[in-house]
């Protein structure tokens, strides 16, 4: 017969075994509100992919036709004329979503270069990019520190002379 200890050692292997076949991968609680965090994400990246290659189409296709956004797709056309090379991070701090709005607030960094011995120009902000739908994700307006219009910015910057005492 079997021993009251080896019985217990075989019942809690046994247990542990049922245990870990139960427990073999986490699934969201909520998955339509997961998949919609995932399309948020991936719209955001591809927002800043457009970017950085230079895709003025692509970018297009990520915003609502608005007068905002217009102006925002012709600054970015102007950066990829102006700047040999676009180095563009974002990192996400917050969404928020309400209905089918949904309000992104980004922390950026990034590097416009103007040809290949260019140090470049450093510059980093924060913006609110403000986006619409459930099932497909849109850009509908930017608040804030807007990464997209650089070559703006900088020829801004260029104009104004010091005064001299």
């Amino acid at each position: 017969m079997i021993s009251t200890h080896i019985r217990y050692v075989i019942i809690c292997a046994l247990a542990a075994v049922l245990a870990a076949a139960g427990c073999g991968g986490k699934t969201a609680q909520y998955p339509e509100d997961h998949e919609r965090y995932l399309r948020i994400d991936k719209a955001i990246e591809s927002l800043r992919s457009a970017y950085v290659k230079k895709d003025a189409s692509g970018m297009a296709s990520l915003m609502v036709p608005t007068d905002q956004l217009e102006l925002l797709q012709r600054d970015a056309e102007n950066d990829f004329e102006a700047f040999h090379h676009i180095a563009l991070e974002f990192r996400v701090e917050r969404i928020m979503i309400e209905g089918d709005d949904i309000d992104v607030h980004v922390h950026w960094q990034g590097v416009w270069k103007k040809d290949a011995e260019d140090p470049g120009q450093r510059q980093r902000g924060h913006t609110r990019l403000q986006w619409v739908g459930t099932k497909s994700v849109l850009l509908r307006g930017v608040q804030g520190d807007s990464p997209f219009g650089m070559s703006q910015r900088q020829a801004g910057a260029d104009s104004i002379v010091p005064s001299k005492r």
